[in-house]
């Protein structure tokens, strides 16, 4: 699997939002109803939505997330078979966020549960590409 990061791309090359979250100095992560992993909040950009749109929207289904404050970091892109069986032989770009939630409500989607961490966890769903994500977040000051 191989991550890139970028400053910016064509707009409409933007397919997914990740969102680092945390609250209260935690760390936000999801587990799904099908999988036994963990994953940052994410998903994909729907039609007519903008990529900041789609991540406000991803934080709240997959968190129940409704006060919080969202911060683009950066385009990032993939290429590679994912851990759940996608085929991203082409580069496939996303916009890299980071949210602090201040507060939720109940989650409606097919996240199962949110999971508050004080460390990363070492069970992800995307172990090539999401511990990736949260280093360039770091290494660009924004965790």
């Amino acid at each position: 699997m191989e991550v890139k990061f970028y400053d910016t791309v064509e707009d409409s090359l933007l397919k997914f939002a990740v969102i680092i979250a945390k609250t209260e100095e935690k760390w936000i992560f999801c587990k799904h109803k099908d999988r036994d992993t963990l994953e940052v909040p994410g998903g994909h950009r729907e039609a007519g939505e903008t990529i900041l749109e789609a991540a406000k929207r991803e934080l709240k289904e997959e968190t129940g997330a409704v006060d919080f404050h969202i911060r683009q970091v950066c385009v990032y892109s993939v290429k590679g078979k994912t851990r759940v069986g996608e085929d991203l032989s082409e580069e496939t770009y996303g916009m890299l966020f980071t949210a602090e939630v201040f507060s939720f409500e109940k989650i409606h989607s097919e996240i199962e549960k949110i999971i508050l961490c004080q460390d990363l966890t070492d069970n992800w769903t995307y172990p090539l590409i999401q511990p990736k994500l949260i280093q360039e977040a770091r290494n660009r000051g924004y965790l």
